[in-house]
């Protein structure tokens, strides 16, 4: 499977998920201790106590983990490897709005997508931006990322509808040229019948 392609969402580098074999240490032989160093031993040292992650800490990884919620990492094998990349959470400035709005308008040419009418083409660049966008907001404000998904999920259901629609449509017209077209041809066949009919009457 090749690597999916470049996308106007940001992400982080791909990750290589593999599973480490347990290899066995080769055992060696028994340390003999004598009894003076028994008791020669002292107490052991109990472990420092684990520190307590910070506020900062927690507000960071609950962003991330709704921010793969609402984008979900993307996988893809390479042979035998497995390859996970994650949305970034990296937080983006006006810059990069402006760079995302340049970026934006020089693929909707490089893919020649139309500017009226449906075209899917423009569809997934537009849907495209508007994740980098949920992106940017959830990272601030997770609250609003996640009403921005929502937001999002609606548009697209709402579009799927229509053009479930359409399809429909577009088949029954179809349904209905075809059974017009033979109809046409049902009825050139009864016209020639009646007038080779009327032919071989007046012969008579």
């Amino acid at each position: 499977m090749k690597p999916p392609a470049e996308s106007l969402l940001r992400y982080d580098n791909p990750v290589l998920i593999s599973k480490s074999t347990d290899r066995k240490s080769p055992k060696g032989r028994p340390l003999k201790v004598s009894p003076q160093q028994v008791r020669g031993q002292s107490t052991p040292v109990p472990p420092p106590p684990k520190s307590k992650p910070t506020s900062t800490d927690t507000n960071k990884q609950e962003h991330e983990e709704i921010l793969n919620t609402i984008l979900p990492p993307r996988e893809w094998t390479d042979g035998t490897r497995l390859w996970v990349q994650q949305v970034s959470s990296a937080p983006s400035t006006r810059t990069d709005v402006i760079h995302l709005e340049e970026l934006l308008d020089t693929k909707l040419q490089q893919r020649q997508a139309r500017q009226t009418g449906i075209c899917p083409v423009r569809r997934e660049l537009y849907s495209q931006c508007f994740d980098e966008l949920i992106r940017q907001v959830t990272i601030k404000c997770a609250e609003r990322g996640l009403l921005l998904s929502r937001v999002r999920d609606e548009i697209q259901m709402t579009i799927y509808v229509y053009q479930t629609v359409y399809e429909s449509g577009v088949a029954f017209g179809m349904r209905k040229a075809l059974q017009s077209e033979q109809g046409k041809v049902d009825m050139e066949k009864k016209v020639r019948a009646f007038t080779f009919f009327v032919v071989f009457s007046n012969n008579r």
